[in-house]
């Protein structure tokens, strides 16, 4: 295990910001996460577990403890024989967490596995994924979790968890609610189906491929990235608006009054989704309930794409994204989030929710 000193943090992050790890480490084993956590357990220090960097607003004087950066690498197609020498059927993958996402996405789509499609060009790693439960595009991972491995800092022990065991609901598991900062995640097993059909729910891509076309799963991973793009929601080198941390706010769930009361405010009828599954953790109904679009209740509070706040600003592609324009640092980021969310609410009565994880605050 190799520990470094006074590590700066900003470049593990797709914002670009944030001060030093007072302690760093790569692990690329679960050996070394192990000896890592139990460093930090002996030494008295805070942990912070750190993946691909995409969902992260890290403080401006840094973490004060040891970061530990997951970089577990490989992928097996099918998990190994069982106890009666029975090798698991075709689209099941075993993926350590440090894997790239998006390429295990297209890895998946160029074997012809369907499940994960629309999630293309996501950043981040693999092992992120469970944690927030990660959607777009009318997929989540949770749809084709099998199972996730994790190593329990509570009980200094692995532990591995079905999909209902996660207690997935929108953009939460267990992982960062119930047990936030218990489980270092290291590999996620995904059951995808073979030869299937792509999931073409959303909008963009219903009008991409027309009823009747019959589209490969990469080219709608192809089509997914350029959707992405087109939103400043697909990071790539050069370009302004990518310096971000992808959406900053969760779309609220609201309430039939609450639905009212917003289209009384804005003098129409805002655009209103389905709920999704009930919240596997407090065990709430999603009945009569709706998802309203941060970005547009965002717009109708006055921030338009484009929007400047100093060094930072709101995407000219995508009213979710935060910038770093250049130079910003996390207070610029959350200055402009609270003039956001106090704009959102005095109107509308709903608070919007974060959803980067804040580090060292």
């Amino acid at each position: 295990m190799l520990l470094e000193e006074n590590k700066p943090l900003a470049p593990f992050t797709t914002l670009g910001i944030g001060g030093p790890a007072r302690w760093f480490v790569s692990a690329a084993s679960e050996e070394e996460v192990a000896e890592a956590a139990s460093w930090a357990h002996e030494h008295g220090v805070p942990l912070f577990v750190l993946g691909g960097g995409s969902n992260l607003l890290v403080s401006d004087t840094g973490f004060p403890g040891l970061v530990l950066l997951v970089a577990l690498r490989g992928i097996s197609a099918a998990a190994p024989a069982d106890d009666h020498g029975q090798v698991a059927e075709r689209g099941v993958y075993r993926v350590a967490a440090g894997e790239e996402w998006d390429a295990f996405v297209e890895r998946a789509a160029g074997e012809n596995c369907a499940g994960i499609e629309c999630l293309a060009g996501i950043p981040g790693t693999v092992g992120g994924t469970p944690v927030q439960n990660v959607g777009a595009y009318g997929q989540e991972v949770a749809s084709s979790i099998e199972r996730v491995r994790a190593f329990d800092l509570q009980d200094r022990r692995f532990a591995e968890f079905t999909a209902p065991e996660c207690e997935f609901a929108y953009r939460r598991s267990r992982f960062n609610s119930t047990e936030r900062g218990r489980y270092v995640v290291t590999r996620v097993d995904y059951r995808l189906t073979p030869d299937g059909e792509p999931t073409l729910r959303y909008a963009d891509l219903q009008r991409a491929f027309p009823a009747g076309t019959r589209p490969r799963l990469n080219e709608v991973t192809a089509t997914v990235r350029r959707i992405r793009q087109s939103k400043g929601m697909l990071m790539v080198e050069g370009d302004p608006d990518c310096q971000s941390a992808g959406s900053f706010f969760k779309n609220p769930v609201v309430t039939e009054d609450e639905l009212r009361r917003i289209a009384t405010a804005a003098a129409k009828e805002p655009p209103r989704f389905p709920a999704g599954r009930p919240d596997a953790a407090t065990g709430t109904e999603n009945r009569g309930l709706a998802k309203v679009p941060a970005a547009w209740l965002i717009e109708q509070a006055g921030f338009p794409k484009g929007f400047v706040l100093g060094a930072a600003g709101i995407s000219s592609r995508h009213t979710l994204a935060l910038i770093n324009r250049g130079g910003a640092t996390a207070g610029d980021i959350l200055a402009l989030r609270d003039r956001i969310t106090a704009a959102v609410e005095a109107r509308f009565g709903i608070p919007l929710e974060m959803e980067p994880v804040m580090v060292g605050f």
